[in-house]
């Protein structure tokens, strides 16, 4: 028997709250209609395929937002390889070959301001019109809005966690942003005044890095939860070289960790990075930093 689908397309970096609630709006429209979920998304940023110097700057890798994707409950996510050919296809092409005809897809729900195909000029009414001719029905998604954000985007969420509004993000976001990073050696300055840091090399490297400062965060490894406190720096303290360092101090922690993966999530920024004129000054700071994170619920 064919199923049939009820889809949206988009890069859906990080699986914010917006992208959250026009899912659920799919499986409300595809109940109503007897189809099934389809998430359709890519691989690889489309502005990558298209421009081979864009970095991106991800708020999740492919693996963390597949699985954010899959969370959701639709019954299918469709990964294309997005490319320079399917860049070159018109939404009404991508809609009839791609969705249409590959995917089954029987009703398209757009986001709220989602444009598609290389014809960028396209809007909803044009998208209504190619759709009839390839027997999708298409729907516009409600605008999601709270009361402090106008509309959510991934790259508004971007700024927010480069300027170390974590708390912002995190609310966006609807659950604390985190990277993995491959423990490997550092200067070990920590140990010598009390502070023990793992130096952290983040993979993948297109994953976002918050801003500088000193941050609380959750630190997960071999499935066990830690308290810590990360700084993502330059360490003027006790450096003199403008090297971005990120290392993580886990609260009552001993276990050697070199070369493992650990997860960090980030909770609130507590301070910006600042030059100490000593280092008593720098350990005096790091105690109430810890005292702030130990005390905080």
């Amino acid at each position: 028997m064919n199923e049939y689908y009820a889809a949206t397309v988009g890069f859906f970096d990080g699986v914010h709250a917006g992208h959250r609630f026009l899912i659920e709006e799919l499986k409300k429209n595809a109940g109503i209609r007897g189809l099934k979920t389809l998430i359709v998304t890519f691989a690889t940023h489309p502005r990558k395929v298209l421009h081979n110097a864009f970095q991106p700057q991800l708020l999740t890798s492919h693996e963390e937002k597949m699985a954010l994707l899959q969370s959701t409950g639709v019954d299918r996510v469709e990964v294309l390889n997005f490319t320079t050919d399917m860049a070159q296809l018109s939404a009404g092409e991508f809609m009839h070959q791609v969705l249409a005809t590959d995917l089954k897809v029987r009703l398209l729900l757009v986001g709220h301001d989602h444009r598609f195909g290389h014809n960028r000029e396209d809007g909803f009414p044009e998208y209504v019109l190619y759709g009839k001719e390839a027997g999708i029905e298409v729907l516009q998604a409600s605008r999601y809005s709270t009361p402090n954000q106008d509309h959510i985007s991934s790259s508004t969420i971007r700024r927010l966690i480069q300027s170390g509004s974590i708390d912002a993000a995190n609310s966006l976001l609807g659950y604390a942003y985190e990277f993995s990073g491959y423990v490997v050696s550092g200067y070990q300055v920590g140990r010598k005044i009390g502070f023990p840091t793992a130096n952290l090399r983040v993979e993948p490297l297109e994953k976002l890095i918050p801003g500088l400062g000193v941050y609380a965060v959750e630190v997960i490894w071999k499935n066990q939860s830690f308290k810590g406190m990360m700084n993502i720096g330059v360490r003027p303290t006790i450096d003199n070289t403008q090297r971005l360092s990120i290392e993580v101090h886990i609260f009552d922690f001993q276990e050697d960790i070199y070369h493992q993966l650990v997860q960090v999530r980030f909770l609130y920024k507590i301070r910006d990075e600042k030059k100490f004129d000593s280092l008593e000054q720098l350990i005096l700071q790091l105690e109430e930093d810890k005292r702030l994170v130990m005390g905080h619920v």
